[in-house]
Order: C-alpha cells, then sequence, then structure tokens
C-alpha cells in the first residue's frame, strides 16, 4: 500500500451530514478553520489557544464528531474517546486497522460498523488507500 502524503484526510461531507442527522454533534475535536464540521471546534488554527488541542479538553457532556489525524497519534485520540465517552456521546472515522493495539484495546469495546468500499475524503478525487470503520462510543 503506498504511504500518504498526509495524516489530515477531510470528512466527507455527506456521510457527515447522514451521521449529524442521527447524532446531532455539538463539537468537532480534531478539525481545522477550513473543515471543521460543527459551529464549537477544536484544531491547531483555532482563534482560542484553549480550543487547538482536542485532545487536552474535556468532551464531557457533548455530543463528539472526531475524525482524528491518521499517523501514530491515532492511539491518542481513540483512547482518549474510549475514556471521554463515560460522559459524552462520541463517534469516530477511523481506518479499519483492525490488526493495531488500539483496535483491540479501545474501539472493538464500542460499536464498530465497517463502511463498504473506499471514502472520498475532502475534495479528493480518488478514493482512501484504506477502508474505514465508524466506531461509535457512548
Amino acid at each position: 500500500m503506498p504511504l500518504s502524503k498526509t495524516d489530515d484526510w477531510a470528512t466527507p461531507q455527506a456521510l457527515f451530514d447522514q451521521l449529524n442527522a442521527i447524532h446531532h454533534f455539538t463539537l468537532d475535536v480534531a478539525a481545522s478553520s477550513t473543515n471543521h464540521k460543527t459551529p464549537n471546534w477544536c484544531g491547531l488554527d483555532h482563534a482560542n489557544p484553549g480550543m487547538r488541542d482536542g485532545l487536552a479538553i474535556t468532551w464531557e457532556s457533548n455530543r463528539v464528531w472526531c475524525n482524528p489525524p491518521y499517523g501514530r497519534e491515532i492511539k491518542d485520540w481513540v483512547k482518549k474517546a474510549h475514556y471521554e465517552s463515560k460522559h459524552a456521546e462520541i463517534v469516530m472515522l477511523l481506518p479499519a486497522r483492525t490488526d493495531t493495539a488500539w483496535f483491540h484495546d479501545y474501539a472493538i469495546q464500542h460499536k464498530v460498523t465497517f463502511i463498504r468500499g473506499r471514502l472520498k475524503f475532502g475534495n479528493q478525487t480518488g478514493s482512501a488507500p484504506f477502508p474505514s470503520i465508524l466506531v461509535e462510543m457512548k
């Protein structure tokens, strides 16, 4: 499988719209000023320094959308979501890496839905080089 030049995969709008109609998300914890899906969001380029690190804030009492960076730090996001799910409803869009520790330690303990086919992220014309899953944590 070819390596990606980025670990930033913008959420496909149609997929988000479908999930948002069900979950009514209040916080996008891993976004940017150009790709956030909710008015309340966290990202490195947020104007408010307190909202630049989604891993550092509490997600409590929110309905959280999380499409985290897919690099090595993905394990930190899945672990955080697992523990935050005691006080928040969280839906994560993740690569289907069923051989990883983060999948077995955290994701599999929740509702996992495999997405048929390969997603087209952001404005990409081609499909992702990997399959995707949704993990719903409550």
